[in-house]
């Protein structure tokens, strides 16, 4: 059974740093292209990052671009995401995803991934 579990959000003031991790299980973690999601209220779910197998290769979304940076560690089956100089539009709650068959294209659309999180919610206040 896979299993992906976020952890490490929480509520931090505007300017402020979150480090979020996802354990991976059940799956061939170093095979996967990993991704960062999150979700605001109201709002759709967005892209926010991503991360090739074994080379390494990220993607970051533009809103986030600068601050935020995804990595991962293949012996923990572990990604993370860290997060700074936090503003408040990037509360939201945030999953990780797994694409078990990563193809050539950056896979930047939530239908290419494959397993998810259940989220952690990240909160900043100003």
């Amino acid at each position: 059974q896979v299993q992906l579990a976020e952890s490490g959000g929480g509520l931090v003031q505007t300017g402020g740093s979150l480090r979020l991790s996802c354990a991976a299980s059940g799956l061939t973690f170093r095979s996967c292209a990993m991704g960062w999601f999150r979700q605001a209220p109201g709002k759709e779910r967005e892209f926010v990052a991503t991360i090739r197998t074994s080379s390494g290769y990220t993607w970051h979304a533009d809103a986030v671009k600068g601050r935020f940076t995804i990595s991962r560690d293949n012996a923990k089956n572990t990604v993370y995401l860290q997060m700074n100089n936090l503003k408040p539009e990037d509360t939201a709650v945030y999953y990780c995803a797994a694409d078990r068959n990563p193809g050539t294209v950056v896979p930047t659309r939530a239908s290419l991934y494959d397993y998810w999180g259940q989220g952690t919610q990240v909160t900043v206040s100003s």
